[in-house]
């Protein structure tokens, strides 16, 4: 794998990968044809969210990171959103209709809220670390002082 991600250019697509099977819902399809499918195409997407929070998490000097953060976390909402969808009743993969779909959804249901959670609590430490300043009032007084 290219230890270089672009990270931008890999949210989108993973947004469009959800939102085409967001829109495969909506379809009068038959739904024995794509299952199989949509469920490699769904862990693919929770796959390549992991490895994008974790190399995310891994570099704490990342210029945009915090947009990247935030993008993340929308994708995460989105896919997080299409689990819900992907097992509600009007859904052509219901789980009444697919119960053995049931523990894979959840699973994946599961790992997309923990990357939530890191996301999240990756946010705070930043602000957190941004809020004490580097050097104090006093060292900043005496450094002017002596010029």
């Amino acid at each position: 794998m290219n230890k270089q991600v672009n990270f931008e250019d890999t949210i989108f697509i993973l947004n469009i990968r959800i939102r085409m099977i967001r829109d495969l819902l909506k379809l009068d399809i038959d739904p024995g044809l794509f299952l199989q499918k949509t469920l490699d195409d769904m862990d693919f997407t929770g796959h390549v969210l992991e490895t994008l929070v974790g190399n995310l998490l891994a570099n704490p000097r990342f210029l945009d990171r915090d947009l990247e953060f935030d993008n993340l976390l929308d994708a995460e909402l989105q896919f997080n959103q299409l689990l819900a969808e992907f097992t509600a009743k009007s859904s052509p993969f219901s789980i009444s209709i697919f119960p053995e779909t049931r523990e894979r959804i959840l699973r994946l249901r599961e790992e997309s809220e923990g990357r939530q959670k890191l996301i999240d609590n990756s946010f705070g430490q930043e602000e957190h670390n941004q809020a004490e300043p580097l050097v104090s009032s006093a060292e900043l007084s005496e450094l002017l002082n002596g010029i």
